[in-house]
């Protein structure tokens, strides 16, 4: 058995494979586990911790290669070893299982059949998938599924292709799909481009068409500036509907940032001191109250289309609600800054819009309330390596919080000009100052 990663955090239960965990859920599910690695970790201390794996096992019927989930809801004791709780075949069968040390329980399940998503195992039934697009319409015949994400107990994307059409598939927990069907319907009456929803369910499916374009993030890389204006990413924000303001409200990037810290001291302790620090003063940095207009929530170059220098597609307005719009240009620009410093000798188009953006934006929105919650962003981003397990995350994570420190700083005049030279010119996160 090839083991998992050394995980410098209060999870290790779920990573290390002395507990045994993973493979005692295989064998308790009929199986022989011969193979694994950690492709997924979200972390949030003291509350719980979500992993995916990918596996390698010996089943009865041969071998095969697939996901599994793990959840834990409590804080783990170091080296303990786990045993089946499950009675019954029946719980075998549905693909989750609970295991326990007697002190600690958590939840293994094999793909599709995580426990917070309970729609996403209907996905991987024909007759179901073949009785929901003939309720939006569709033939089935012929239907092939593909998954493009999967972020286990929160959220599934899958595309639905056939001879004659293709869909998207977005399965969420329980209950949350009316709200963004609603979301959808409002934003399309406003006249801006997302998704058209053919339909929900109760049980967490929302059916969308597609969209044309390109995703901005691939346009930057190819066209830099010439992607699309800043004004035309001004004019979807301010055709926002204004009903979203009358939405449950979402603490901003910005205002969580210490809750990214502590991750961040969590899985990386070396970084601790200095995260933490930068979000107290992050947190001391922003002004005026929490805001009443119209947000996306996470507007992002991943979150949008473009074909010909125009905007054709917003997608994933989940979070959408009331809010400040500054956070929202902070959210965009801060995503661009993390793309440089992921790749800074290849980066000059995303580089160059980065800073005819910021530019831009600043007789938009305050230019150093942009800055500190740029900087917010930017930490809440140090958290993404880890959670993917990316080679080398350890490094990563010591770059976005010295970028993170760099917007901050750049929130003074002083510094300002400073930082952002060094991004146009491509200097690495470490010399940003």
């Amino acid at each position: 058995m090839r083991a998992g990663p050394a995980v410098d955090s209060d999870h290790g239960v779920l990573t290390d494979p002395q507990a045994g965990l993973l493979e005692s859920a295989v064998e308790a599910m009929g199986g022989v586990l011969r193979e694994w690695s950690v492709t997924y970790i979200d972390h949030r201390p003291r509350r719980d911790t979500t992993v995916a794996y990918r596996a390698r096992v010996e089943w009865l019927d041969g071998e095969s290669t697939e996901t599994f989930g793990a959840r834990l809801q409590s804080d783990p004791a170091d080296s303990i070893g786990f045993a089946s709780t499950a009675s019954d075949e029946a719980g075998r069968d549905a693909g989750v299982l609970r295991l326990s040390d007697g002190d600690t329980e958590v939840q293994v399940w094999r793909f599709p059949a995580d426990p917070l998503l309970p729609s996403l195992s209907a996905m991987y039934d024909r007759e179901s998938v073949a009785e929901l697009l003939r309720s939006v319409g569709v033939d089935p015949a012929g239907a092939q599924l593909r998954i493009l994400g999967y972020r286990p107990c929160r959220r599934a994307v899958i595309e639905v292709a056939t001879p004659l059409t293709r869909l998207f598939v977005k399965v969420l927990r329980p209950g949350r799909a009316a709200g963004m069907h609603r979301r959808l319907s409002l934003t399309r009456a406003a006249g801006l481009p997302t998704p058209r929803s053919l339909g929900w369910s109760d049980g967490g499916l929302v059916v969308l068409e597609p969209l044309p374009g390109l995703e901005l993030r691939e346009a930057l890389w190819r066209f830099g500036p010439r992607a699309c204006t800043p004004e035309a990413l001004a004019e979807i924000l301010e055709r926002l509907p204004a009903e979203f303001a009358n939405l449950p409200r979402r603490a901003s990037w910005s205002k969580s940032a210490m809750h990214y810290a502590s991750v961040i001291a969590s899985v990386a302790p070396p970084l601790g001191e200095r995260a933490e620090s930068l979000a107290t003063r992050v947190t001391a940095g922003l002004e005026g109250d929490d805001g009443a207009e119209p947000v996306h929530g996470d507007f992002y170059e991943a979150q949008l289309l473009t074909a010909d220098g125009k905007i054709t597609g917003l997608l994933d307005i989940d979070n959408a609600g009331p809010g400040n719009r500054v956070d929202d240009v902070a959210c965009l620009l801060a995503h661009m800054s993390v793309l440089v410093v992921m790749a800074p000798s290849s980066s000059d188009g995303v580089r160059a819009a980065l800073a005819d953006w910021t530019a831009w934006f600043d007789h938009e929105v305050d230019p150093r309330q942009l800055r500190v919650r740029a900087a917010g962003v930017a930490l809440s981003l140090a958290t993404g390596p880890h959670r993917t397990q990316e080679p080398g995350w350890r490094e990563a994570i010591a770059n976005r919080v010295g970028l993170a420190e760099q917007w901050f700083a750049a929130a003074s005049a002083r510094s300002q000009l400073n930082f952002e030279r060094a991004l146009i010119r491509g200097s690495g996160p470490s010399h940003l100052d």
